[in-house]
């Protein structure tokens, strides 16, 4: 059946990511490792440092510098040690509790459904503050009760805030990779659904074209027409060509018109007076790539419901070119034009809109009018894309 007017487009949504930072998710998972979602996460873990080249890391060893030596040097403005000290103390303290920020990151392996991992951290680090204090003033000297209750106030209203910060830092940074690792697995996911459904589409072109064509052959033989064996002989010709080609995922436009050419011959022994056609394809089109019979169901589309119908026949003219970097297919017909009894999709055009719509990721466009004083014009645009 025909269509009036059948547009195709496509919209896609893009995934948001979730947050596995809180080790109380489950009692499954475990805290030593981060929650993997795929093998190309699982590999970029398993690339991931471990130890103390993961605690000490360099963009964590310069984020611990630059903190402690600016503090360092405040600090140093109103401390009784000498200035750089001063400096040396805080960055000692730091490093100490980057180590411990670090270790528990990973250790325990496995916490209580009660303990988040967060939790522990923040409490580990308080807890390594006041010997962090002993050990740097143990190892510098100049040291004084008030340098000591200064530095670790400061270090123990500091320290734990900083640490806060880069958790959650970590859990956006987490997030992000893991929303684009759903976006690509979501669209790798589309892409086998509609390679399966394209498949399933184009096996069902082959059995639809068959019994039409065969109906046709019938039609001769019904009717006791000299030309049937000629005509049955080139379909089984034909047929031996054709039918591998509907296997294929592209087809050529070159490709395209041979099939609909032997067709139009085919139908031409049929009615020989009633149906006179012209194809014209564009050389710089020739190469370009379609889905397999996407001429031939228009082409047929235009002899059963626009040529048959009519006692007069009539003109199948199909025109292929190529237009700002578009594939245009323009097949019209002067038959009996859009009626009563072809309005809405048939079998052939409903399964050409979506396989167009699958190919081209809703970017193929196709339309169906009619024109003055008869007949139908049907149209396909859709990106260019060679061979």
């Amino acid at each position: 059946m025909r269509p009036a007017t059948a547009t195709v487009h496509e919209r896609r949504r893009v995934p948001t990511g979730d947050d596995p930072g809180s080790a109380a998710v489950g009692r499954a998972r475990s805290a030593a490792s981060p929650l993997l979602y795929s093998p190309r996460m699982a590999s970029t873990a398993a690339s991931l440092p471990s130890g103390f080249r993961r605690i000490f890391a360099w963009p964590r060893v310069r984020f611990t510098l630059l903190v402690s030596v600016g503090l360092g040097a405040l600090m140093g403005l109103h401390a009784d040690a000498a200035w750089l000290v001063t400096v040396v103390r805080v960055v000692i303290i730091a490093f100490v509790a980057l180590f411990m920020f670090g270790w528990l990151e990973r250790w325990p392996r496995q916490l209580p459904r009660w303990l988040p991992r967060t939790v522990l951290r923040l409490v580990g680090i308080a807890a390594s503050l006041p010997f962090a204090s002993f050990f740097a003033f143990g190892i510098t000297s100049g040291a004084s009760e008030h340098d000591f209750a200064f530095l670790f106030g400061v270090a123990m209203l500091i320290a734990p805030w900083i640490a806060i910060g880069t958790i959650l830092r970590q859990r956006d940074a987490f997030a992000r990779e893991q929303a684009l690792e759903f976006d690509l697995q979501r669209s790798e996911f589309e892409r086998r659904e509609s390679d399966a459904r394209l498949r399933l589409l184009q096996a069902q072109v082959e059995p639809h074209f068959l019994f039409n064509t065969l109906a046709n052959v019938q039609a001769l033989v019904d009717s006791g027409s000299p030309q049937a064996s000629k005509v049955l002989s080139s379909l089984i010709a034909y047929l031996r060509a054709a039918v591998p080609r509907m296997h294929a995922q592209m087809a050529t436009l070159a490709s395209e018109v041979e099939l609909v050419r032997a067709y139009l011959d085919l139908m031409q022994m049929r009615m020989p007076d009633r149906l006179q056609y012209a194809i014209h394809l564009e050389p710089a089109a020739a190469q370009l790539q379609c889905p397999p019979m996407t001429l031939l169901t228009l082409v047929e589309n235009a002899v059963r419901h626009g040529i048959d119908p009519g006692e007069r026949g009539g003109r199948i003219d199909a025109d292929l070119w190529l237009r700002d970097g578009r594939c245009v297919i323009r097949v019209t017909d002067t038959g009996v034009g859009l009626t009563a009894k072809t309005q809405g999709l048939g079998t052939g055009l409903s399964n050409l809109r979506e396989r167009l719509r699958l190919a081209f990721a809703g970017e193929a466009r196709f339309t169906m009018t009619e024109i003055t004083p008869h007949g139908v014009c049907a149209e396909i645009n859709f990106p260019a894309s060679p061979k």
